[in-house]
């Protein structure tokens, strides 16, 4: 594949955290959204040094990041290039509640029921991988299809990943809908289980005390770094996974 050199107009920073982070976000965000196709080639380093105002060690670091998360490959005379199978990185199999409900063409709302900072140790679920003075912002929110309830969702989110998350309002987009639009990620754990709606994940779901949900446990990571904890409940009737594969070849 001929690579397309991109023009160095953008994309911008968002000002969070240290400044190879920001610019490594930046650099992800048009690969994972497909905006650069596999194939395009990545303005050089003296080019990024000078279009974000810092030093070759820094964009140097940015870059490597991407490589070792296999969103680039850096080639010798070539310059740094789109990875192949950069855009199949799990952010395809993470589903948004949101898209599925419109998908099935039903009228969609979501409501913050519950939004606190906490810490690693409070009572809302494990959140693996993080120091013991970080911030964690906790949200509680109910999900609707046509006026009835289809997820509840558990979510902590590491502010020391993504601090711009404390000021956002969760007015215009749930949660996972904003996080899938603005905070690439790298790799996920699911853990997928059954378990018995009781107290108030009952009463929001609209269920009888022990009735059957599948839940789903999610963590989500950009490189090495923790960003996302979500547990999402689902009435057990109206869910199924299906999957499709082939016999492993020896």
């Amino acid at each position: 594949m001929t690579a397309t050199t991109l023009a160095m107009d953008g994309p911008e920073l968002d000002g969070d955290g240290p400044l190879w982070l920001q610019i490594r976000r930046a650099l992800a965000q048009p690969i994972v959204d497909g905006s650069w196709p596999p194939g395009t080639k990545i303005p050089a380093e003296t080019e990024l040094t000078e279009r974000y105002g810092t030093s070759r060690m820094t964009i140097n670091k940015a870059l490597h990041s991407l490589a070792h998360d296999g969103l680039v490959e850096r080639r010798r005379k070539r310059g740094t290039i789109v990875a192949d199978r950069a855009q199949q990185h799990p952010v395809f199999e993470i589903w948004d509640v949101a898209e599925e409900v419109r998908r099935a063409g039903a009228i969609y709302a979501f409501n913050v029921y519950e939004r606190d900072i906490v810490g690693v140790d409070s009572e809302h679920g494990r959140f693996t991988g993080v120091g013991a003075e970080t911030r964690l912002l906790w949200l509680l929110v109910e999900h609707f299809s046509n006026g009835q309830p289809v997820q509840l969702e558990e979510r902590l989110i590491n502010l020391d990943a993504i601090p711009k998350a404390a000021k956002e309002s969760f007015r215009k987009a749930a949660p996972s809908e904003w996080l899938l639009k603005h905070v690439p990620w790298t790799q996920a754990e699911h853990a997928i289980l059954a378990r018995e709606a009781r107290g108030r994940t009952a009463k929001l779901l609209q269920l009888r005390p022990g009735s059957a949900c599948l839940v789903v446990e999610r963590q989500t990571w950009d490189g090495a770094t923790p960003l996302t904890f979500a547990r999402l409940w689902h009435p057990g009737e109206h869910h199924r996974l299906v999957g499709r594969f082939e016999p492993r070849k020896y």
